[in-house]
């Protein structure tokens, strides 16, 4: 790999607060998103836990990087941001953001549904996950 930085941006976050990691006009080398305090890298290969950046190293930029030198270095391959699919909000029944990485039990399915309906008492709309969640916005 050469000292040259690959040129990136990262897109909008979809449902679950998954960044697209974007070179050249519209090409995704993969996603980012946080977990537990750890940022994780999703691409072609798989996923792939980072962990905690360096302190004052913003982790956003850290998993970014990552994913850019291993594209640099031929490891994953892109695909057309068109071709990316796009996970939708959930039905008005299901939990909300009930994460596969979640266990699936009573309790964080009362939780979500208890957060939910107090989004809907007072007719907010979450723009990310629900309150309590670990998958925040930006």
């Amino acid at each position: 790999m050469s000292s040259t930085t690959l040129a990136y941006r990262l897109g909008a976050a979809d449902i679950e607060c998954h960044y697209p990691v974007i070179i050249g006009e519209d090409q995704v080398i993969g996603a980012i998103f946080r977990w537990h305090r750890d940022w994780l890298v999703q691409a072609s290969t798989g996923e792939h836990n980072l962990g905690r950046p360096p302190k004052g190293t913003p982790g956003a930029e850290m998993a970014a990087a990552y994913l850019a030198g291993e594209y640099a270095a031929g490891r994953i391959t892109a695909t057309p941001l068109a071709a990316t699919p796009v996970k939708q909000p959930p039905a008005a029944g299901d939990v909300p953001l009930l994460h596969p990485r979640l266990p699936d039990n009573r309790r964080n399915r009362e939780g979500a549904r208890k957060a939910r309906a107090g989004l809907a008492a007072h007719h907010w709309t979450p723009l990310s996950g629900f309150p309590g969640s670990d998958t925040p916005g930006t």
